[in-house]
């Protein structure tokens, strides 16, 4: 029997589908006329979205490791005074999307959780290969510590969310924080992560679904790191599958589609975490690809996802 995708996702993705048909998709390695085309792709659908209407927003800023300062946006449901917070890195597969594109996602998780989260405005590559992204994410992250009193955070509940490639940077994030001695984190929230640099062989079931291909993957990895990807010396702070000790991290919350090319590594280290006796829930969602809900937010899968996000960010 043959993979085939969620009727309502299909539907509602179709649009794509029939554009997508009519083009030749950019060679692997071309992140320019990806950034262009995914940024226009994603804004459309979350610009859709409908912003709740009860979410504060404010602008703040850290200082990377660097020097460079560092844009942050907090979103606080209206009243809600939880003592939780959730770092949010955007997806983007390192080169492209932003803290723009994201914001009513953003939105849309502090309205239905009431937990506030801090996005995180990162420099990305090629611009800013590794490590800057994710020495950006916890900087954000030590900020948040720091601040936690006058935000009114409990600093024993913090956590790290992202979507794609910031929820591979999310995974990045916890390992550091526990090799670097803290902050300490209470939950790891990593939405379809992309974390490994070695997924460059097209499964041929899943790449006429997919909504971010293995030529893309490619060009995401290389621009993060060069000619070093895929080869020996990766380090897991880059790509956390590398990781080889993953004991002693916070509960991790997994997601992902069935026809997301990120499925089998993402499946691989949520089994290595449950092995290294790391609290671990992984959801696997029948016939949906990489981004499902963004693009097909009212089917049932999507909401189904949401809801258990949602109350992934309200159990720490």
């Amino acid at each position: 029997m043959t993979l085939q995708m969620d009727p309502e996702v299909a539907l509602a993705m179709a649009p794509i589908a029939e554009a997508a048909a009519g083009q030749t998709p950019p060679p692997a390695g071309d992140w320019q006329t990806r950034r262009a085309a995914v940024d226009d792709l994603i804004a459309g659908a979350t610009a859709a979205w409908t912003p709740p209407a009860d979410v504060t927003v404010t602008e703040h800023t850290a200082r990377a490791e660097d020097g460079a300062s560092i844009g942050m946006r907090l979103y606080r449901r209206d009243g809600d005074q939880p003592g939780s917070l959730a770092v949010y890195v955007h997806g983007g597969g390192m080169f492209l999307c932003s803290i723009d594109t994201h914001d009513p996602v953003c939105r849309v998780y502090t309205h239905l959780s009431g937990v506030p989260l801090l996005s995180v405005d990162f420099r990305f590559a090629p611009e800013h290969p590794y490590p800057t992204s994710v020495e950006d994410v916890y900087a954000a992250l030590r900020w948040a510590a720091d601040h936690a009193a006058e935000l009114g955070v409990d600093p024993a509940r913090l956590a790290i969310m992202g979507d794609s490639a910031g929820g591979g940077m999310a995974a990045a994030v916890a390992l550091m924080a526990r090799d670097r001695g803290g902050p300490a984190l209470a939950s790891q929230i990593l939405v379809y992560p992309m974390l490994d640099d070695r997924t460059t062989t097209p499964d041929p079931r899943i790449e006429p679904f997919a909504m971010w291909s293995t030529d893309d993957n490619i060009t995401g990895w290389g621009c993060l790191l060069g000619d070093t990807a895929g080869g020996p010396d990766v380090p897991p702070y880059a790509a956390p599958s590398r990781a080889t000790d993953l004991s002693g991290l916070p509960p991790a919350f997994i997601d992902v589609g069935q026809l997301d090319i990120f499925r089998n590594e993402d499946v691989d280290y949520a089994s290595r975490l449950a092995q290294a006796g790391v609290g671990v829930e992984l959801q696997l969602y029948p016939g949906v690809p990489h981004a499902f809900e963004v693009f097909a937010p009212d089917a049932a899968v999507s909401r189904r996802a949401m809801a258990a996000r949602v109350r992934a960010l309200q159990s720490y």
